[in-house]
């Protein structure tokens, strides 16, 4: 008979179709676990492993007896107790030991060698189960589909465990459990084909022991709630592997402190927006830039910090509900997006907005306030693509940060030119920078009792090639918002440095410091640095702080301060009497010279309030015996007033301009000359 025959003929159909559903269901358990144990760490790898072998053994051994009950035996049938159970342990033990060495042995000859051990364990396990298989007659074994049986076995397993790690995907996932199941059924079926038993008159077909019956009932029930246990097991692991996903999800689109979206998310919200919205809806994003966070975490501490972002996270998201959508995509950072019919309606939300973002927050100790910088950008107006949007609000919202009273801003075409060609500016100052487009001018300062000069103060200039000289009030802001301030900084000490070291007659040089270079930890040690590198004497360096950038963090400050004086650098107070001009920090930090501002010589001669102004800022630098230079002395009435009022040094026009010096500076009339 041919194979089909033999099944057709040969079984009762419906428990054939039985087998082989306990098959097809086992088999597909049974992979999903070798491919999780396949995937697992080491720990973890082995219970999974010794759960896809329990699983296969329990398929194979079970679609194997179910089929016996179908088989249509012309005598009786009885089975060995022990044989059957010895069968069922070689299944298990069998599919284990193959699926680990698929694990042990890597690449393709480790599949390969597994695959072929699962058939002929496979084949093992049949043919001791036929051993268990008892009948009262003769029988006899067809060598031909003996060996056909142990070929599909060895063949189709080696597909099977070749395909079930294929890792790029290249085969359908469905084609390795088609071929685990083609090698399950074809063994069974070939082997059974391969047994020929004699009928003998007189004798009842098939099983005829009832404990036979009982025994198989037994056997299809335990079998079918171990495979029902992998089947939830594998439900189980489906189920949760898809929620450790969605959480991971999550988590990964989500800010952890704030619990609003991050900036991923807000990427991907916005890019589904600008497709969905083409053509339809205008939309602003919105940036919300907070500032005075970093004064809460200094003075407070980051618990402070973190407890206000936290409240002006949960402000945004209540104010943009439900239409609204706002995401923290940074430290002090937050974006909404906004769908509006009317400018005037996004006006009026933008300053509510604004307005909750600045209300008072509540904390354990104080309450505290956080300002904020709106940028806005429009679609389809002002762009229609994610990152321009992007762009444009960042550009709107940096120049919110001009605007003292409103503190919003939307994007507009001038403002993009103008955000642009400052972006090419300090592109062009980096480069400047880096290759040395910038250069140093001196002006000299002047005892006002004796004449004699006491030194010279460097300021930095560049002439640019195309667009001449530019002002230090425009390139030095923009240095110290990028970042660029601490190398140009650490440049002009060492040049001055380097310049003063060669001047023949040993005056001081006064250089200015950034509030950036004031906070940043290192400048005791860049200062020391550059003074051993160029050699010159410390008391022979003056730097110029202004109380602004003393006052960011005066503990800080004042520990700075005191690293650099240890060195031997004296310490002035530059442009004194216009920025807080606290007396507490005449107290506290220990100057060796005040500079007043030159906004008050320019009205000496003609307002009374100024000359009162100086003239106190005189008397206060005596009485703490802090000498006082006054800046900006462009008239011999300037000069002869201050003179009039004993002020100790001058510097300004009238006494000299700022001028280069070449490396071999001459004597003091030389220098006078050259910068005047």
């Amino acid at each position: 008979m041919t194979l089909v025959d033999f099944v057709r003929h040969g079984h009762e159909l419906d428990i054939v179709l039985l087998a082989s559903i306990m098959a097809v269901t086992g088999t597909f358990v049974t992979l999903r676990l070798y491919r999780r144990a396949a995937r697992a760490s080491e720990t973890e790898s082995l219970g999974w492993l010794l759960l896809a072998a329990l699983i296969s053994g329990a398929t194979i051994w079970t679609s194997h007896f179910v089929a016996m009950l179908g088989y249509r035996a012309p005598i009786p049938v009885t089975f060995d107790a022990g044989l059957t159970a010895v069968s069922l342990l070689v299944a298990i033990v069998g599919s284990g030991m193959s699926f680990w060495l698929t694990m042990v042995v890597r690449g393709g000859a480790g599949r390969i060698l597994g695959g072929g051990a699962f058939g002929l364990w496979l084949a093992a396990m049949h043919y001791i189960g036929m051993l268990a298989y008892h009948v009262e007659g003769p029988i006899s074994w067809h060598i031909r589909d003996f060996a056909t049986s142990l070929l599909a076995a060895v063949l189709f397993s080696t597909l099977a465990l070749c395909l079930a790690q294929d890792r790029h995907r290249r085969k359908p996932w469905w084609l390795a459990e088609v071929m685990m199941i083609l090698a399950i059924l074809l063994m069974h079926f070939l082997g059974m084909s391969a047994l020929h038993i004699s009928p003998m008159e007189g004798m009842e077909n098939g099983a005829s022991d009832a404990a036979f019956q009982a025994t198989a009932v037994t056997i299809f029930t335990a079998s079918l709630i171990v495979i029902a246990t992998g089947v939830s097991t594998a439900l189980i692991d489906v189920r949760a592997r898809a929620h450790t996903r969605e959480e991971m999800r999550r988590m990964a689109l989500r800010d952890p402190l704030t619990g609003l979206p991050n900036r991923a998310d807000f990427h991907d919200h916005l890019d589904t927006l600008v497709i969905a919205e083409a053509g339809s809806r205008q939309f602003a994003v919105i940036g919300i830039d907070l500032t005075f966070l970093k004064e809460i975490n200094d003075i407070w501490g980051y618990p402070a910090g973190d407890a206000a972002l936290c409240v002006i996270g949960r402000r945004l998201a209540e104010h943009l509900r439900p239409a609204g959508y706002v995401a923290r995509t940074g430290g002090d950072e937050f974006y909404a997006v906004l769908a509006f019919e009317h400018e005037a309606e996004l006006h009026r939300f933008l300053e509510i907005l604004r307005d909750r973002v600045m209300a008072p927050i509540v904390l354990a100790a104080t309450s505290v306030s956080v300002g904020a910088s709106i940028g806005v950008a429009l679609f389809p107006q002002h762009a229609e693509s994610r990152e321009t949007l992007i762009a444009n609000a960042d550009l709107a919202m940096y120049a919110a940060k001009t605007d003292p009273i409103k503190h919003i801003r939307i994007y507009d075409a001038a403002l993009g030119e103008t955000m642009r060609n400052r972006s090419e500016l300090m592109t062009e100052l980096r480069r400047a920078v880096e290759f040395g487009g910038l250069d140093l001018h001196y002006q000299v300062q002047q005892s006002i009792v004796t004449g004699e000069t006491t030194g010279f103060e460097a300021l930095l200039r560049w002439d640019h090639p195309r667009l001449g000289r530019i002002s230090p009030a425009e390139f030095i802001p923009l240095a110290e918002s990028n970042g660029l301030i601490l190398p140009l900084g650490e440049w002009v000490l060492w040049r001055a440095c380097t310049d003063a070291k060669h001047w023949r007659i040993p005056y001081k040089v006064a250089v200015n410091l950034s509030p950036v270079q004031l906070a940043n930890p290192r400048l005791p040690q860049v200062v020391a640095a550059i003074l051993a590198d160029t050699g010159l004497p410390p008391e022979r360096l003056e730097l110029e702080l202004t109380e602004t950038a003393i006052i960011r963090d005066k503990a800080r400050s004042l520990a700075a301060i005191g690293e650099i004086k240890a060195l031997g650098v004296s310490i002035a107070l530059d442009d004194f009497g216009t920025g807080y001009s606290s007396l507490d920090t005449l107290k506290t930090f220990p100057f060796d010279k005040i500079k007043l501002d030159r906004t008050f010589v320019e009205e000496l001669a003609l307002d009374p309030r100024s000359m009162a102004i100086v003239r106190a800022v005189l008397a206060l630098g005596k009485s703490l015996g802090i000498p006082v230079l006054a800046e900006g002395i462009e008239t011999p009435e300037q000069l002869a007033l201050l003179r009039a009022e004993a002020c100790d040094e001058v510097q300004g026009f009238l006494i000299g301009r700022p001028g280069a010096f070449s490396d071999d500076a001459p004597e003091e009339e030389g220098l006078k000359k050259a910068a005047s």
